[in-house]
């Protein structure tokens, strides 16, 4: 009940910038008429500037902002104050984006600036410095240290207005982007109340932490919020990221079902379509949300998607860069740009969008992932190790990038480093089931003959105990020498089972080689018609 009370005054006070009021509000059970707060008393500043300030936030809400500032000069009310400042903020933005919006690359972007930045830090630094700032000007002076590259003061009037305004989500989720480990969570001194966890529940995510993450949810969803939209879109979100497709998607599905014209997080609904390759289903929900509003960034990148999946790639592309055009930091519109140009060949432009990525967010793995796939396809290994490694650093437990690390080192002649990242892939549960097959041909290269065969058998005990069918070149490749170790040490028996395994496959070289080492060995490749699992074979 008390929560349910400061998120309907939060909502009173301010219905822009805060946190999620309304939507939480929903989820929980309606209050009595008795208990419901009344509308905060005006001071005699915001009696003497309503006026002006429903004027300024009339022309706010038209995107107006230098109207809207003009019009709040003199007033001395906090509210007016704040949305003056606000208003020259997001007027420089807007001049700074309409001058960018055809930018792709870097260069070209770091020419171009929010002139209004300097001057607002002199004046919330002025105000700052006599404590007149409330919760939301706090953020918003965050928000100008940050756009300054002064992230270390940022963090700390962030913190700040996590304090003074708990229920400002703005606030914390500016703070989320800052934080880039998890020492540097654990040393600030946060607020103690129940967004906390909310926030806690987030970072983790962000950091990777999805177990924690899910227990935080699952906590939260157990004191109350069990309705709450957010929080299931959040742990859909989870499961995305350690690809436990099936959960995710059956958390969206709900989503969609309890929330139909929902579009946020859509475009994360909208990968997981795209890896299952589910056209009618992705078809479907970019229809739909172009009906529901087609300027979205989330619409764009959702029928970027559907283009991609049908390999229209200049298509997905346009799409892309339209989502880019409507917000200039939308993470995944720049890392999914990236791939389109991946597709077409094109380097040069597909560098560019994953470094604006990595811009916006450092913690995006995938734009460092998709860099060291750049610079491998150009040939320059060192580039691409270094991109791995960064890659790895932030997906410690992703068996793709320990792959993709034991592929450069291999390339560099670094053998030791390299079959330290192929074992360490398949330790922690090799997504692509490529790692052992890695180890074994590169144990095989170094004329490792035991521990080759030892990889082997593991790979097909493996691929056959859950009953995947993968390809059958490397499967067969498996068998032929395992075939070829066992007659070479004279188990003939062993020898002949693989090789009657391997004539099952359709690769010729292979079956070929199954039959001639049968014949060499004197034995029938009929002589024993029960086919055994590996795990008899071995």
């Amino acid at each position: 009940k008390n929560v349910k009370l400061q998120l309907i005054s939060i909502w009173s006070e301010s219905n822009y910038l805060c946190f999620r009021a309304s939507e939480l509000a929903f989820s929980l059970d309606p209050l009595p008429l008795n208990e419901i707060p009344p509308a905060p008393e005006l001071t005699e500043e915001d009696a003497r500037d309503l006026d002006a300030l429903c004027l300024a936030k009339s022309y706010f809400d038209l995107k107006e902002y230098d109207r809207a500032a003009y019009f709040l000069r003199g007033c001395r009310s906090q509210k007016a104050y704040f949305l003056y400042m606000y208003s020259r903020y997001l007027s420089g933005e807007k001049k700074k984006d309409d001058e960018t919006v055809d930018s792709l690359g870097p260069l070209e972007k770091g020419q171009v600036r929010n002139e209004a930045l300097r001057e607002l830090r002199v004046e919330l630094s002025k105000k700052h410095s006599a404590g007149e700032l409330d919760g939301f000007a706090l953020y918003l002076y965050g928000v100008v240290l940050r756009k300054l590259d002064l992230l270390k003061e940022a963090v700390e009037i962030f913190v700040a207005a996590t304090h003074a305004l708990p229920l400002h989500w703005g606030s914390w989720l500016e703070l989320c982007n800052l934080i880039t480990n998890i020492e540097m969570l654990k040393s600030l001194s946060l607020p103690e109340c129940w967004v906390r966890d909310f926030f806690m529940a987030h970072m983790f995510t962000e950091l990777q932490m999805i177990k924690e993450a899910l227990q935080k949810y699952q906590s939260l969803m157990e004191a109350g919020f069990a309705k709450s939209t957010y929080i299931i879109s959040q742990i859909a979100v989870a499961y995305h990221n350690i690809r436990d497709i099936d959960q995710a998607l059956y958390l969206f599905n709900e989503l969609r079902e309890q929330d139909p014209f929902r579009i946020e997080n859509m475009d994360t609904f909208s990968n997981l379509l795209y890896v299952r390759s589910m056209k009618p289903e992705l078809s479907y929900l970019a229809h739909n949300l172009v009906e529901i509003d087609k300027y979205r960034v989330e619409t764009c990148c959702v029928i970027g998607n559907y283009y991609s999946l049908r390999s229209q790639h200049e298509k997905a592309a346009l799409y892309f860069q339209r989502a880019l055009k409507l917000n200039p930091r939308c993470l995944g519109a720049w890392t999914l740009m990236g791939h389109e140009y991946m597709e077409m060949k094109n380097t040069s432009a597909a560098i560019q969008a994953y470094r604006h990525a990595i811009e916006v967010n450092k913690r995006d793995y995938r734009a460092w992932y998709g860099l060291g796939q750049t610079y491998e396809i150009l040939k320059m290994p060192f580039y691409s190790l270094y991109y791995y490694r960064k890659a790895h650093q932030l997906r410690p437990n992703d068996s793709r990038m320990l792959v993709a690390l034991g592929e450069c080192y291999e390339k560099l002649s670094q053998q030791v480093e390299a079959k330290k990242c192929y074992w360490r892939a398949y330790s922690v549960g090799d997504v692509e089931r490529m790692a052992l097959l890695k180890l074994a041909k590169l144990h095989e290269q170094l004329n490792e003959f035991d521990d080759a065969a030892q990889c082997y058998i593991i790979y097909i005990q493996d691929i056959f105990s859950c009953g995947e069918q993968l390809e059958h070149a490397e499967v067969s490749t498996a068998l032929r020498y395992l075939g070829q170790y066992y007659f070479k040490n004279k188990l003939y028996d062993e020898a002949s089972l693989c090789a009657q395994r391997c004539c099952d496959y359709n690769d010729v070289s292979s079956s070929s080689a199954a039959h001639s080492q049968l014949r060499d060995a004197n034995l029938s490749p009929f002589g024993k018609m029960l086919i055994l699992s590996p795990k008899q074979v071995m």
